[in-house]
């Protein structure tokens, strides 16, 4: 698995990073608040360990604001606060587990394993909501403020991918690659018609224009 450790104790950092990858993972730490929301944002985990106080950024915050913008990587939270009402607000702020310090690594690494495969077997993600709009993959269909809009296969792919990645900047680049499936550049303006057409069907009529052009970079969908 690839895992996203936010802590800002050094010595716990390391350590849950040493007994991860001794255990075969991939992992990514961030020693605060902010650097985790942006670690969070530029990259794909499949288990995110948040600390629940930290510099900067506080967990619920950081949390809270992952989850508004659609992604629903499991988190696991840690904390020193073990009331059930701190749980509560961590699991009500988005958070899969919670888990209370001190903690034996056995457990940790057992609740990041339950956690991978919740989402593997049980909670398979067949709605993202960004702001405004709704896309059902089951149903294959996109709705804003209750709106149906008709996507044709192309922008429906292209939307999906620009919600997965909401308030990140999405370069041309990436789109050949994830949505078109080219590892090259065709050098054609296709991405631009298709950015266009996709833009004109999710903001017209409505007051809030969400599909941006970020200059030099490529393009983001505002929450």
């Amino acid at each position: 698995m690839r895992i996203l450790i936010v802590e800002d104790d050094l010595e716990a950092a390391e350590a849950m990073d040493r007994g991860l990858t001794e255990g075969g993972h991939a992992c990514v730490r961030a020693a605060d608040g902010e650097e985790g929301l942006k670690a969070a944002r530029d990259g794909e985990f499949d288990v995110m360990i948040v600390d629940r106080m930290m510099p900067k950024m506080d967990g619920i915050t950081l949390v809270e604001t992952i989850r508004r913008e659609g992604d629903q990587t499991p988190v696991l939270f840690l904390s020193a606060l073990g009331e059930i009402n701190d749980r509560v607000t961590g699991l009500q702020a988005g958070g899969d587990d919670y888990l209370v310090k001190p903690y034996a690594f056995a457990e940790l690494s057992a609740r990041v394993q339950a956690l991978s495969r919740r989402r593997e077997t049980g909670s398979v993600q067949t709605l993202l909501r960004v702001g405004e709009l709704e896309m059902d993959l089951i149903g294959r269909s996109v709705h804003r403020q209750g709106k149906e809009i008709d996507l044709q296969p192309r922008e429906f792919q292209l939307l999906e991918f620009m919600m997965r990645h909401a308030g990140q900047s999405v370069t041309r680049t990436m789109l050949l690659e994830k949505v078109w499936e080219y590892h090259f550049d065709p050098q054609t303006n296709v991405i631009d018609v298709h950015v266009s057409r996709l833009r004109s069907k999710i903001d017209k009529g409505f007051d809030r224009a969400m599909l941006q052009t970020v200059r030099g970079a490529g393009y983001r969908l505002e929450p």
